[in-house]
């Protein structure tokens, strides 16, 4: 009798003992559902953060839009719609936001103007002494060398100054406006800031201001020729005043009165 080999193809499986595909998933633990992705930007938003966020893209775009008209009229010629609204442009743009050129048709300074000051001092023993003239404008000059960032003040506080006060007085420094007072006392206390109340170990009693213009020479290709001496206009003297300084240095200014 033939004796019958074992098949080969079902070594190693039990006969009937062998569980289905139906009880292997039934056995299997549950695969837990992944969670859900949270929803970024503004979807993710509820309805009344999304009026927020709109409300304030809202303003943000007028505030950019007002500022930038604001600015094109400033420096645009005179229009109608500039001279209209002269006052309300000027409130927005000075003093942070101060153009010194014009759209279309720029006219650069061809005059150096530097303001210079001197003081007449009481000395320890009771006498007067007079200081040289000292170059303020020069000094701001040096301020901004080399500053990649200089601050407002040392750029426009004094000139501005001095522009005010020049607009407020006639050639002979003659009052012309409401406002010329004001003036004088505004120039005066920034000159004090600069100087201080003590000089040479003597107490600051008056100044006196003059501005020095030179006409800038023109280019060596250029046929024009005009004189580029200095011009000076002196101011009268000032007496200095407690007002005129700041508390700091008012205390020292008084006691050296004594």
């Amino acid at each position: 009798m033939e004796s019958r080999q074992p098949d080969e193809s079902r070594a190693g499986i039990p006969d009937g003992g062998g569980a289905t595909g139906a009880e292997e998933e039934a056995s299997a633990e549950p695969v837990p559902e992944a969670a859900p992705r949270p929803v970024l930007g503004v979807d993710g938003l509820s309805p009344l953060s999304r009026i927020v966020v709109a409300l304030a893209l809202a303003v943000l775009v007028g505030v950019v839009t007002v500022h930038l008209g604001a600015g094109f009229l400033h420096v645009a010629p005179a229009n109608t719609l500039s001279n209209k609204h002269d006052e309300t442009i000027d409130r927005i743009v000075f003093p942070e936001f101060e153009q010194n050129w014009r759209l279309f048709a720029p006219n650069p300074l061809q005059t150096n103007i530097h303001v210079e000051v001197r003081a007449q001092l009481q000395t320890p023993d009771g006498g007067t002494e007079e200081t040289g003239w000292v170059d303020l404008t020069a000094m701001d000059h040096e301020n901004i060398k080399g500053n990649p960032a200089p601050s407002h003040t040392v750029q426009n506080e004094l000139r501005r100054g001095w522009d005010y006060w020049t607009d407020t007085h006639d050639e002979d420094n003659r009052a012309i406006s409401d406002r010329a007072d004001l003036a004088e006392d505004y120039v005066k206390r920034i000159v004090m800031r600069r100087l201080g109340p003590v000089l040479n170990d003597g107490r600051v009693e008056k100044i006196q201001l003059r501005q020095t213009s030179r006409r800038i020479a023109p280019p060596p290709w250029s046929s024009e020729q005009w004189d580029t001496a200095p011009v000076y206009r002196e101011l009268p003297w000032w007496i200095v005043t407690g007002e005129d300084l700041m508390e700091s240095d008012r205390e020292v200014w008084e006691e050296s009165a004594q």
